[in-house]
């Protein structure tokens, strides 16, 4: 009996390493949408199973007894599967969703991208920081901005000729942030509602340098699914001892 692990995550990599230490049975899962992920410790598969269905059908064929959702606070569509297709294998599900941010700055809350694009309009420099799969969303409003954009791995989409596509992958730390933020001239921050340590830097830095910051909240998790914000209340959870 195995306890399956939605990850991609630096809290996924932490719930494997712990699972591992505990000696509890466990194997992790990786959508594949990065080409060179940063692996967990111990087994691995990597791609999708197939939507609700599929997902139903693994868990049922696998002997897989609980399943941890440590994907991205973002990952919605992966997220609602999972609610779905563990109600319907009869399979328990936790969340381990890392606490969202929070800060003192020039922060305005949007619900949606389209909103973020919006409100982004409104300056002249704009670092967009809200992944690959999002540029869409502003190409249109921003089509005449000075955009700066980092993203993990090279663009499979062509942007205006205003923007600069940095290739890069953190942790990052607060100076170097703020150098690029005063290298660029940015006055607006757009960035979603990730939390962790991972990127925090760069609303340290704008808070600093009084650049206005545009979040986007995160969607709303599935009913009914328990979360956890730490590994290693995961971690007892995974476990007969702490199931609940």
């Amino acid at each position: 009996m195995t306890v399956l692990v939605l990850g991609g995550t630096g809290e996924a990599r932490a719930l494997a390493a712990g699972l591992d230490t505990a000696g509890v049975a466990y194997l992790s899962s990786l959508a594949g949408r990065v080409r060179n992920p940063r692996l967990p410790v111990g087994e691995v598969r990597i791609g999708g199973f197939g939507g609700i269905d599929g997902l139903r059908e693994y868990l049922r064929g696998n002997g897989i007894r609980r399943v941890v959702d440590a994907t991205h606070p973002f990952a919605a569509r992966i997220s609602g599967n999972a609610a779905a297709a563990c109600a319907a294998a009869g399979v328990p599900l936790l969340r381990l969703a890392r606490p969202g941010w929070t800060g003192t700055g020039d922060w305005t809350w949007v619900d949606d991208h389209d909103a973020a694009a919006a409100v982004a309009a409104r300056g002249a420099s704009v670092f967009l920081s809200t992944g690959r799969q999002t540029l869409d969303r502003f190409a249109g409003p921003l089509a005449r901005h000075r955009v700066l954009v980092r993203v993990v791995e090279p663009l499979d989409l062509d942007v205006p000729d205003s923007w600069t596509v940095l290739l890069a992958r953190g942790p990052y730390t607060v100076d170097g942030e703020r150098a690029l933020l005063v290298g660029h001239g940015v006055d607006v921050l757009v960035t979603k509602d990730s939390g962790g340590d991972l990127t925090r830097a760069k609303l340290d830095a704008a808070a600093e340098l009084g650049v206005r910051v545009v979040v986007v909240r995160r969607p709303p998790s599935p009913a009914g699914v328990p979360t956890v914000a730490t590994v290693a209340d995961a971690v007892a959870w995974a476990t007969d001892s702490g199931a609940k």
